[in-house]
């Protein structure tokens, strides 16, 4: 199989989170063939969820489409790197490969903060794969902030 990545189609999830008022992240799952089986953006406001980030969408998604809570083998790409809930959730879920765009000093789970995968509670690690697109992405997040700041 050839590797492909899907981080374009998670910075368009991304954008559109954006223009529905929600922070900036999009996520997209592939399974281990690279066929994409969930895709979504943030969508917490909407729902008024707080659960509701781009990849525990993405996540459910994929689920849904394997009919398995397991995603054994799939790929996760987001554009933000996943907060300390989403990375339990990557974990729980089994996923095989983590992409993910700019860090989150603020917030991160991942290789700032929590660093979820590092614990010994841990029971899945990922293969983790950082810094794609992350240009694209932390300009995204700082136009985002920057509007609301100045809007």
């Amino acid at each position: 199989m050839r590797f492909r990545s899907h981080m374009t189609l998670a910075l368009t999830e991304a954008r559109a989170a954006a223009a529905r008022g929600e922070v900036p992240v999009g996520a997209v799952v592939a399974d281990a063939s690279g066929r994409v089986i969930g895709q979504a953006g943030n969508r917490t406001r909407e729902r008024s969820d707080p659960t509701a980030h781009a990849e525990m969408l993405a996540i459910r998604q994929a689920c849904a489409s394997l009919g398995s809570e397991r995603l054994t083998g799939c790929a996760l790409w987001v554009t933000l790197e996943p907060c300390p809930m989403c990375a339990a959730a990557i974990s729980y879920a089994r996923i095989a490969r983590l992409h993910y765009g700019a860090a989150d000093p603020k917030s991160g789970g991942v290789a700032q903060g929590a660093r979820v995968f590092s614990h010994p509670q841990c029971h899945h690690r990922p293969e983790i794969f950082d810094g794609i697109a992350a240009g694209e992405a932390q300009a995204l997040l700082a136009r985002f902030f920057a509007g609301l700041r100045n809007g």
